[in-house]
């Protein structure tokens, strides 16, 4: 075969989009370990299990039918064609692909890491209380039906799509975050919060993660694997956009961790490095609509203004009595919401590779912002209706929360039969570690934990 060069082009278009599809992929490890580093030791092993298995539940569902239905040739509403494919080039099932010269397999696999990050965001909003089949049946139904359909109004060559000023959501800030928090949001309602976490008068307890370190880890493979998200979604080698995406990008993770950091100082008297890594995401999730379109200063506005709403956004649920044990909604929901807004707020045809008009403060007006609006109220009015009957009817059938004796002892013994961190019965740590995994031993004696202990002798 002759290497011409538009075959030649193909080649390198297809490296880099598999390149960053690698790097999305590995966001993954990035989620397992600030998940889990979020949650008590007793539960480790629970966090870890769904943040695995639940790509290879993505990747079955995705290829059998949520790339039909996504990108698949159909009406405004959904894709009615290409299910189960055989990914072979010269496929017509998917002409809201054509944009892109890669190969179809190429596609798939990119389009396919974006479908389990929105399936990982819902597990830190429900862990440490549903059953472990129950969140897999759940992922199953969203990502074959759930995040396909909203999909394929934005990204599929849906109605959304089709506006006069259509829906600009570059990489996914309602696309992957607000679906994935959305489902989060109905899931933690439906589930209701975990046994502690509320006082009976309803005042939020601090429930406290076991790792630091892993949330950390974990922060610093998302922000990398961001760089694989947001430049990826170029799908083609094209240098002055990858590098103008990559530094909006990397601007507002920046701005965000910093504002976080003021945010939670202040509120809190002390930097609380929970929030600070929850800053940096929240700052990388309201970028990623806008990445291409924003300019440096907007970037930095864009992730100044997320790092502190994800504070804000903590306290305001807790207040709301909605438990979410990692911060998933205050990062992939209100910063998804956030993010796509913030375009017909921000973009700008200047100093940008956005080609598709100006936002209101570069003298657009309301077009663009309207259109953005009306792509969060559309997704989310579907998505809250649709999820909150998943997880209804999921209830019904085989249930959906552990029992009460089973949370306090921990999901790891309870779901998986292992704890995490298994310690030599000689180590003066082993006793505590096998405590606070629900092994058999006394729980922590810490105050915020008096009304569960009572419960516990009850049980």
């Amino acid at each position: 075969m002759e290497l011409t060069p538009d075959l030649l082009k193909t080649n390198l278009d297809t490296v880099w989009v598999l390149f960053t599809a690698f790097l999305v992929f590995f966001m993954n490890a990035g989620f397992a370990l600030v998940e889990s580093g979020l949650c008590r030791v007793k539960n480790t092993v629970n966090v870890l299990a769904k943040n695995y298995v639940v790509f290879a539940v993505s990747t079955l569902a995705f290829w059998l039918i949520g790339f039909g239905m996504m990108f698949g040739n159909g009406n405004p509403l959904i894709g009615l064609t290409g299910f189960a494919p055989s990914l072979i080039n010269g496929s017509t099932s998917f002409s809201a692909l054509d944009w892109t010269s890669v190969p179809i397999a190429a596609k798939f696999f990119f389009q396919l890491v974006f479908a389990g990050t929105a399936a990982t965001i819902v597990s830190g909003a429900v862990a440490e209380r549903i059953k472990f089949r129950a969140f897999i049946i759940f992922s199953v139904v969203m990502i074959a039906f759930l995040y396909p359909v909203a999909g394929h109004w934005i990204w599929g060559g849906g109605f959304l799509a089709t506006l006069a000023t259509p829906v600009h959501d570059f990489a996914g800030s309602t696309v992957v975050h607000s679906i994935g928090g959305w489902a989060a949001l109905t899931g933690a309602i439906i589930l209701g919060p975990r046994l502690g976490k509320f006082t009976s008068r309803g005042e939020p307890q601090t429930i406290r993660g076991h790792s630091m370190t892993s949330v950390t880890l974990g922060g610093l493979i998302l922000w990398l694997g961001w760089f694989g998200f947001n430049p990826g979604s170029t799908m083609a080698a094209d240098g002055r956009a990858i590098a103008h995406i990559a530094l909006t990008t990397n601007l507002a993770a920046a701005t965000g961790t910093i504002t976080s950091l003021l945010a939670s100082w202040w509120l809190q008297k002390k930097p609380d490095l929970s929030m600070i890594v929850n800053g940096t995401l929240a700052g990388l999730v309201a970028i990623t609509a806008g990445c291409d379109a924003a300019s440096m200063v907007g970037a930095v506005a864009i992730g100044g203004i997320a790092g502190v709403l994800a504070v804000l956004a903590v306290f305001g649920l807790e207040r709301l009595r909605v438990d979410d044990p990692v911060g998933a909604l205050s990062v992939h929901l209100v910063n998804g919401v956030w993010g796509t807004l913030a375009v017909g707020i921000f973009a700008t045809t200047e100093g940008s590779v956005f080609t598709g008009g100006n936002g209101l403060l570069y003298g657009g007006g309301f077009t663009l912002l309207s259109s953005q609006l009306l792509g969060v109220l559309a997704v989310g009015a579907f998505v809250a209706v649709a999820s909150s009957a998943a997880w209804m009817l999921i209830r019904a059938t085989m249930g959906l929360r552990v029992s009460a004796v089973e949370e306090l002892e921990g999901l790891d013994v309870g779901e998986h039969g292992m704890p995490a961190y298994v310690l030599d019965s000689d180590s003066p740590l082993a006793n505590d570690a096998a405590a606070s995994a629900g092994m058999g031993m006394p729980m922590p004696a810490e105050g915020a934990f008096a009304e569960e202990r009572v419960l516990a002798k009850k049980l």
